[in-house]
């Protein structure tokens, strides 16, 4: 599937990998300010403060903020099964987040600048040589789309 999808992707930007490896396949779900983990998601749902949900989703965001509990929440993404494929960092990834990620297991790629990413974006990320390189394939409305982790 990733051979199909890359070949009809443009490569957007390349960030800082800081979790990953491998390739992940995804639909975005942006969000256009800095993100508290900690009240501003809900773990046992898998949502976020406006009800969109983030399971199997990449999330994107133009930074993150907030306390140590942050990477907790990221960990419960994963122990509840509601986690994203992976989460963008436009801005620079504090070392709360990193640490959630690095918990969860959970991909994670900053420092790639503004993306011009919208919500139901269809995305490549690629992580090489310490980079997470975010390709564009296509749009997917959200509402109709039922994609998963594993690509059904």
């Amino acid at each position: 599937m990733v051979g199909e999808v890359e070949g009809r992707s443009k490569r957007l930007a390349c960030g800082r990998a800081l979790v990953g490896g491998g390739d992940v396949v995804g639909v975005v779900v942006k969000v256009e300010h800095p993100l508290s983990f900690l009240g501003e998601v809900d773990p046992l749902k898998g949502t976020l403060y406006d009800g969109r949900s983030i399971k199997n989703k990449v999330l994107v965001v133009k930074g993150v903020r907030g306390s140590t509990v942050g990477s907790y929440v990221i960990y419960a993404l994963r122990y509840y099964n509601n986690a994203p494929l992976a989460i963008v960092v436009e801005g620079e990834a504090d070392p709360i987040a990193v640490a959630g990620c690095v918990m969860a297991k959970l991909p994670l790629v900053d420092k790639t600048g503004p993306l011009g990413l919208r919500d139901g974006d269809e995305v490549l990320l690629r992580f090489t040589e310490g980079k997470g390189c975010i390709l564009k394939v296509g749009g997917v409305d959200l509402k109709t789309s039922n994609r998963t982790a594993e690509g059904s």
